[in-house]
C-alpha cells in the first residue's frame, strides 16, 4: 500500500514542476515539453490508481493511458509544427512579453 503513495506523490510533484515550467517560461519548446511532463504525471497517476495489490489491476485506466499516449504524441507533433511555423514567420522561438 505504501508504494501507491510513492507513485501518487511522484505524480503530484511532476505535475507541479511541469506546471511551474509552463507558467514561468516564454520559450515555446519548453512550454511544449512542460505539457508533455504534465501528461506523463497524469499517466503515472492513472496507473497508480489502477493498482489493487496482488490481484489483477483494473484494465480501464491502462487503456486510457495507452490512448492518452497516442493523443499526446499527436498533439506534441502539432504543437512542434506550429512552433516551427511561428519561428519561420517571426524568427522568434519565445512568446513576446506583455505590454502593461
Amino acid at each position: 500500500m505504501i508504494t501507491i503513495y510513492i507513485y501518487l506523490t511522484a505524480a503530484v510533484a511532476l505535475f507541479a514542476i511541469a506546471l511551474a515550467g509552463l507558467l514561468l517560461t516564454r520559450h515555446l519548446l519548453r512550454k511544449i515539453l512542460a505539457l508533455n511532463v504534465m501528461g506523463s504525471a497524469i499517466f503515472l497517476l492513472l496507473v497508480a490508481i489502477a493498482y489493487r495489490g496482488p490481484e489483477a489491476p483494473d484494465p480501464v485506466p491502462h487503456a486510457m493511458v495507452v490512448t492518452g499516449i497516442v493523443v499526446a504524441f499527436a498533439s506534441t507533433a502539432l504543437a512542434v509544427a506550429l512552433a516551427r511555423h511561428i519561428h519561420a514567420e517571426t524568427g522568434m522561438v519565445h512568446l513576446p512579453e506583455e505590454q502593461a
